[in-house]
């Protein structure tokens, strides 16, 4: 990737983080660790991988994208307002009574919500879903999904990823949050599923390993993706939780806590700067 793309790319993924941080704070409440951990991918599905339109967000030919780890919701709405879908300004009407915009997505009420997720394990499960029935209709659309690696304590993960062997949907392609913290700590101490890369390819996924903030490795990613067939592909990012907010990064505590006036000034403070470096 040459060194301009790779700088739009993340001056992309610096808005989407600033989205998150806006948002959560007029809230008062949200999930901005694990939204932050995600901006990179999301930067890279919405503005180089996936074939969307917010002008024709029901395209029955357009890729699609689930959310399974829908309460970082922020990140997705940041990065579908960027995209066009709604304006950014929305953000900041995040869980509000009257706003479209609550604390995971819904896609009978947001342009460009493929699925509502929230309830951990629906969403691989409606992708896998999405993948099949573009097998059977013949189409050609991906179907994109991201899980958290708390999320894979899961027993529904590793039903939908049987089913995806199955069926060898090579359309689908799940992406591992790997930032290593849920909500009650280190998922290393809650349960412990790794090494997730063993046990994902004994379920029969053409399985890579990147660093979820590399770009580069991102690219390279999807495209052996797209190129892999029979199979399902699942792309374990290596991330950090509060990527891109220094006192955020690698805290359990900014799983499910807004950041307050002292802290959302820090914080945009130095998302500025990135947008601007």
């Amino acid at each position: 990737m040459n060194a301009t793309k790779k700088q739009e790319l993340s001056t992309l993924a610096a808005k989407i983080r600033l989205g998150v941080i806006e948002s959560t704070h007029a809230a008062g409440a949200g999930h901005p660790g694990g939204s932050l951990s995600i901006a990179d991918i999301l930067a890279y599905l919405y503005f180089e991988e996936m074939n969307v339109n917010p002008e024709n967000p029901k395209d029955e030919n357009r890729d699609r994208f689930v959310l399974s780890k829908g309460h970082t919701a922020p990140a997705l709405y940041s990065a579908l307002a960027l995209k066009g879908f709604f304006p950014f300004e929305e953000l900041k009407t995040l869980r509000q009574h009257d706003s479209r915009l609550q604390g995971h997505p819904d896609m009978k009420g947001i342009p460009g919500v493929d699925m509502t997720t929230g309830s951990l394990g629906l969403g691989i499960s409606a992708a896998c879903g999405m993948a099949l029935a573009g097998k059977l209709d013949k189409k050609d659309y991906r179907v994109y999904t991201v899980v958290g690696d708390g999320e894979s304590e899961e027993g529904q993960v590793w039903e939908a990823s049987m089913f995806a062997n199955h069926y060898g949907l090579d359309n689908l392609c799940v992406i591992l949050d790997y930032n290593g913290l849920q909500i009650d700590g280190s998922v290393a101490e809650v349960i412990g599923p790794a090494p997730f890369e063993p046990k994902l390819e004994a379920f029969g996924y053409n399985v890579i390993t990147i660093d979820g903030h590399d770009f580069d490795q991102i690219e390279a990613a999807f495209k052996a993706a797209r190129e892999c067939k029979g199979r399902p592909t699942a792309i374990v990012a290596n991330t950090v939780k509060g990527k891109g907010v220094s006192f955020m990064e690698n805290k359990v505590n900014w799983h499910g806590a807004a950041p307050k006036d002292p802290e959302y000034a820090i914080a945009v403070e130095e998302i500025n700067a990135q947008i601007g470096g």
